[in-house]
């Protein structure tokens, strides 16, 4: 069986946004209603009893994982330090821990080992998630431009999300599944054998037709939920009775139900019509924006949050918190893809409400985008709502820009939420816009997109895509920086119940030499000798991708590990308190990589002030990538030594020399 994932999950999609890819196929008997999206014979959940659990990793294997990892980064004194470090804690203290953590697992078999630590790591993070966790994904246009309109789109999207909403909650969403055999398995056949094996034996049945489905355990969190601000440990809250949506416009607050009493959904002429209304409010913005204060740090914003409860707010914020998602709608339209990038990952600070689960946002012109929190999942159920919305959306929108707005009174079904603001609740606000402002300000965004070939081309050259990538950024940093640093790549374990992400480590001793010899000494290596090193960087890399898809990298571990120590009371490791650890977590090159059809561009902000958050997409036959910094590192002249290094591996590949 594991020889067979491994297969499976050779070409595993990575990233903190990504999705399942193009394996993943319809267990479903077609569309449904207009209520559903569409009617799975398989029930949703039908295999989450029966994933396999993730493996803890023998502890000698994350060892020698952690010190190959380690090597590319360190001179030979600080290594054997490293080394010594790492004996130490493999035959004592670590060999302790790593028994516990293995015995605490098989006592918590309904979960993973990393499930509870991650929750944690994030939850108690006290930055603003502003830029520190929340990502984004941006759709791309609707195929037939007319119906880019903002109103005509909002509309639609609306529609499609609470269509998705419901087809998840009747357990008709088809579950998450990759097909290795569709022949055998994609058929409706199949299906009706499989849905009635007990989920506590289904994903065997699966398996044994060579399908392998996914963990959906997030899923319940994409809607009616928010991360609600505690001192010291925020909390993450669903209310799966509400019935309406959030609208935020101009800083404004309106909600209206998107279901009725029944469980139905607003027809979609009221909802245009209601969303019309907030768009004709000719309201000035409020002086004072409440949406800065989930900017804050956390332990501020909680103690700010309180004082609106106390001030007589907490009925208003129950109907924020709850509502089934936010949709953001902007005044202005988008002006190329670095302002796209900008409004998406953070705007304003007045028009988005960051701690729900997910702000849907829409421009004037139509441009859409998802921005996520992160605490609750990694991304692969967004993804999952992006594709299905955009293709809903676009194949059967509710309304076209020919329908007319319902004829109701949207006056009495919208309400417009207005708070009771103190002296102080108003002091916060402006010292969060002057915080928010001060940061953003220094942010730079910048992308390429080199047109010289993709994914079908290098396949051909027997090079993995995704290696080449991560290739050309170490070569980058190499020529900008002159040194190989830290980078932190994130690949999901959804194979498994409750998987969360596992870290591909892209620096390798492989990839240190042949940047080395691109950047600093390519004429004293023949053609024939860079395009072995380049195959063997593939290789390599190919294998640091089946280890972590496979629960079998390190990180996860040291740090589940160092969890459990603290837990204890135990006291921190030498291998933690090793100065080559802070390092190798000190992620200068933050990568994140997705592919889908209906994501237009994705991005996130530097993990540490002077990294890079880099956002890549390897197409068929393109490659795009999309950078941040602060102002310690510089984005465009990254995205330049991006670029020399992708044209000179294009014509290593090709046979010809590097230009100098």
């Amino acid at each position: 069986m594991v020889v067979r994932l491994l297969l499976l999950l050779r070409d595993w999609p990575r990233g903190p946004a990504i999705g399942p890819g193009s394996l993943c196929r319809s267990l479903s008997s077609g569309s449904g209603s207009r209520e559903y999206l569409q009617r799975s014979i398989v029930p949703t959940m039908h295999f989450q009893d029966s994933l396999p659990r993730l493996p803890i990793p023998k502890l000698e294997d994350t060892i020698k994982r952690y010190l190959c990892a380690q090597k590319p980064l360190l001179d030979d004194d600080q290594f054997r330090k490293t080394e010594q470090h790492c004996k130490s804690f493999e035959n004592g203290i670590g060999k302790e821990l790593h028994k516990q953590l293995v015995a605490q697992d098989k006592r918590n078999r309904h979960t993973s080992y990393i499930s509870d630590p991650w929750f944690d790591m994030y939850l108690t993070a006290r930055d603003s998630i502003v830029l520190n966790f929340n990502p984004f994904m941006a759709f791309n246009p609707d195929p037939k431009s007319e119906y880019n309109d903002q109103l005509t789109r909002a509309t639609n999207m609306t529609v499609s999300a609470v269509r998705f909403l419901k087809t998840l909650r009747a357990g008709l969403l088809e579950p998450e599944v990759f097909h290795l055999n569709p022949a055998k398995s994609d058929t409706d056949t199949f299906k009706r054998l499989i849905r009635f094996v007990p989920s506590s034996l289904s994903w065997y049945g699966a398996y044994l037709v060579n399908a392998y489905p996914l963990d959906m355990s997030q899923y319940f969190r994409l809607f009616s939920s928010t991360r609600l601000p505690r001192r010291t440990r925020d909390e993450l809250v669903t209310d799966e009775k509400a019935r309406h949506l959030l609208v935020l416009r101009k800083g404004h607050f309106y909600v209206f139900d998107v279901l009725d009493r029944d469980g139905n959904i607003v027809s979609a002429s009221e909802i245009q019509a209601h969303l019309k209304y907030i768009l004709s409010d000719n309201s000035p913005a409020p002086e004072f924006p409440l949406a800065y204060l989930t900017t804050e740090h956390r332990d501020v914003w909680a103690e700010l949050r309180q004082k609106l409860v106390n001030g007589g707010n907490e009925e208003t914020l129950r109907k924020v918190d709850s509502a089934v998602f936010c949709l953001c709608l902007d005044d202005f339209p988008i002006e190329g893809l670095v302002h796209l990038s900008h409004s998406m990952l953070h705007g304003d600070g007045t028009n988005r409400w960051y701690d729900k689960s997910f702000n849907l946002i829409i421009g004037k012109d139509g441009t859409a985008a998802l921005h996520f929190e992160h605490a609750w999942g990694d991304g692969v159920a967004v993804l999952r709502f992006l594709n299905e919305v955009f293709k809903d959306s676009t194949q059967a929108p509710a309304i076209s820009p020919q329908n007319q707005p319902a004829r109701t009174d949207s006056s009495a079904a919208v309400q417009k939420l207005t708070f009771k603001l103190s002296d102080a609740l108003k002091t916060g606000i402006s010292t969060a816009k002057e915080r928010f402002d001060a940061i953003v300000k220094t942010l730079t965004i910048d992308f390429i997109q080199f047109h010289r070939g993709g994914k079908e081309f290098l396949k051909k050259q027997r090079l993995s895509p995704d290696s080449v990538a991560q290739l050309a950024f170490q070569m980058a940093f190499l020529r900008q920086y002159g040194q190989t640093v830290a980078t932190y790549e994130s690949c999901s374990t959804a194979a498994f119940k409750h998987g969360r992400t596992e870290t591909i480590r892209p620096a390798s001793i492989f990839t240190k030499r042949c940047s080395e010899a691109f950047v600093r000494e390519p004429s004293q290596h023949s053609i024939g000798e860079l395009q072995q090193m380049m195959a063997e960087c593939s290789k390599y890399h190919g294998q640091l991708t089946r280890e972590a898809a496979m629960g079998q990298g390190f990180d996860r571990h040291l740090f589940a590990l160092r969890y459990l120590a603290a837990a204890k009371g135990i006291a921190l490791p030498e291998l933690y308190l090793d100065p080559a650890y802070g390092q190798i977590n000190h992620n200068i090159l933050s990568t994140s990589t997705l592919s889908s059809p209906a994501v237009n561009i994705g991005g996130f902000a530097p993990v540490v002030p002077d990294g890079f958050g880099i956002g890549y997409a390897v197409h068929d036959n393109w490659i795009g990538c999309n950078v941040s910094s602060y102002p310690d590192r510089n984005a465009r002249e990254f995205l330049q030594c991006v670029e020399k290094a992708l044209e000179d591996i294009f014509d290593v590949i090709d046979g010809r020399c590097i230009k100098t």
